[in-house]
C-alpha cells in the first residue's frame, strides 16, 4: 500500500511542478486563482493580487517540488534504488510538517484560519489547496514511517 500512496504522490507532485513550469514560462491558465487577493478598498469590492511571482522564483518552486516527488521516489524504491537512510525519513518528515503548516496558514492570506476570506483565491484555498496540503502532508509521513 505505501507503494501505491508513493506513486499517487509522485504524480501529483510532478503534476503540481509542470503546471509551476507552465506558469513560470508565462503561461496564464488558472495564474488569476492561485495568487492570494488583497482587498484595495476598505469595502472590500476591488481586489488586486497580493504579490506577483517571478518567472525565477515560479521555477524555482517547480524544481522543489519535483525535488519532493524524487525523495519518496528514493524512499519507496520507484524508479530509483531504494533508500532507507534515516535522514531521508526525516526530510521527507520535515517536508511533511511544511504541508501542514501551509493548511494552517500565515492567519492572513492563506490557509484554513486566514482573514481575507472574500476572493476567489481564498475559497479556493479553503476547499481544495490547504487540503491537498492536509493529504499530502499526510501522506508524506506515511511514506516516511511506514
Amino acid at each position: 500500500m505505501t507503494f501505491a500512496l508513493a506513486q499517487w504522490l509522485v504524480t501529483i507532485f510532478a503534476a503540481i511542478s509542470l503546471v509551476h513550469v507552465y506558469w513560470a514560462l508565462g503561461g496564464q491558465w488558472a495564474a488569476a486563482a492561485v495568487v492570494p487577493q488583497i482587498p484595495v478598498d476598505g469595502a472590500g469590492l476591488k481586489l488586486r493580487p497580493a504579490f506577483k511571482p517571478s518567472s525565477w522564483i515560479t521555477f524555482v518552486v517547480a524544481a522543489a517540488l519535483l525535488v519532493i516527488a524524487l525523495l519518496v521516489c528514493l524512499r519507496v524504491g520507484w524508479w530509483l534504488p531504494a533508500v532507507h537512510h534515516w535522514s531521508l525519513q526525516w526530510l521527507i518528515s520535515a517536508i511533511a510538517l511544511l504541508m501542514f503548516a501551509r493548511a494552517i496558514g500565515d492567519s492572513n492570506l492563506v490557509g484554513f484560519f486566514k482573514e481575507i476570506k472574500g476572493s476567489r483565491f481564498a475559497r479556493l484555498d479553503t476547499w481544495a489547496y490547504s487540503p491537498l496540503c492536509v493529504v499530502l502532508g499526510a501522506g508524506l509521513l506515511a511514506v516516511a514511517w511506514v
